[in-house]
């Protein structure tokens, strides 16, 4: 927490000094819940255990989970994310979302393993953060901020199937690392200015590799851990999270779909940090060979095929604008007592 908000407060002007200490603040309440659950944990168990949650207090586990879906940007907990990524340098952003966030995710992944009950809450939640963020991406029009609320969708596709988590998160890190990265490079953070204007081509190019590894391209690492989520699904919950593919789908289009042929230089240094990601992206898919399958192939073709669609028809077009109001400091912590309010309720039935 520390060292994140002394890399966002960097640029040390007033604005980023605040948005620094709001995240440390959040971060800091989060962890405050979870220690207060580990330490009744631990008077239940005189251990830490991570299977000692068995026999712990109903308070316990709602604390615990309070302070990692916070601290790890899940849900309506993790609001905070846009205002964080989009104040914040682009290489710290890609930081963030690439590693800092995980950092809450999978103590969260570790415990749905272990306890059957667990693994129903954690998954419940991750269809809801895949939801919610994918709608929420989907009407915004600033590219940092579009990234931002995409990464509280992909979180959701850690949650959602546990036992898939460990390759979505590197699949998510690798692809949204890069994306920020470029983000932070284009003539606009405006998708309506960047229609306006051409992309260089080359970095065009990384971009949609990127993207299309997020959206589950084939011959991308994206892709396997697309399909090995949705295998690890009940057929409500796979419905729920086809539905957030699409409009993952869509989110990436807006990326994708814009103009190239633009002359700019690039610096070095981007493409020492960018070229090695892209490359990671196509290495790390060839250890999942089983899962090309015919079958699967065309269900994840169909899934982008029906975003790109849906985009080109209508989401293009559209000027709706949702209120920022549960991005705002004093509603993110009030949110925190709701969410706590709905874990006790979850626990206890």
């Amino acid at each position: 927490g520390i060292a994140a908000f002394l890399l966002i407060a960097y640029p040390r002007t007033e604005r980023s000094l605040w948005v620094g200490l709001r995240y440390l603040f959040v971060s800091n309440t989060a962890m405050l819940f979870y220690l207060v659950g580990a330490v009744l944990v631990y008077q239940a168990n005189h251990s830490f255990a991570f299977a000692g949650l068995g026999n712990a207090p109903i308070e316990a586990l709602a604390l615990i989970f309070l302070g990692l879906l916070t601290k790890g940007g899940v849900f309506v907990s993790g609001l905070w994310l846009p205002l964080t990524h989009s104040e914040s340098e682009s290489p710290v952003s890609a930081l963030l979302s690439g590693v800092v966030v995980k950092a809450g995710v999978f103590p969260l992944v570790r415990c749905a393993l272990i306890l059957d009950e667990v693994d129903a809450i954690v998954r419940l939640f991750g269809v809801g953060a895949a939801l919610l963020g994918v709608f929420y991406a989907i009407l915004e029009k600033d590219t940092k901020r579009t990234l931002a609320l995409s990464t509280v969708s992909q979180l959701g596709w850690i949650l959602v199937a546990p036992s898939a988590g460990g390759l979505y998160a590197l699949a998510h890190g690798l692809a949204k690392s890069t994306l920020f990265l470029i983000a932070g490079t284009l003539p606009s953070r405006s998708f309506k200015e960047l229609q306006q204007k051409s992309v260089n081509t080359a970095l065009w190019v990384a971009l949609v590799i990127a993207s299309l590894s997020i959206s589950g391209f084939p011959l991308l690492v994206g892709f396997a851990a697309k399909i090995l989520t949705l295998k690890d699904l009940s057929p409500a919950y796979a419905i729920a999270m086809n539905i957030a593919a699409t409009g993952t789908a869509i989110v990436y289009a807006k990326f994708i779909f814009l103009p190239r042929g633009g002359s700019e230089k690039i610096r070095f240094g981007l493409w020492l940090a960018v070229v090695p990601l892209i490359a990671a992206l196509a290495i790390a898919n060839i250890a999942y060979y089983q899962t090309y399958t015919v079958a699967n192939t065309a269900k994840v073709l169909a899934i982008i095929g029906a975003g790109w669609g849906a985009y080109f028809l209508g989401v293009r077009r559209l000027e709706l604008k949702l209120p920022r109001v549960l991005e705002q400091f004093e509603h993110l912590i009030g949110g925190m007592s709701l969410m706590l309010i709905l874990l006790f309720w979850m626990v206890f039935t």
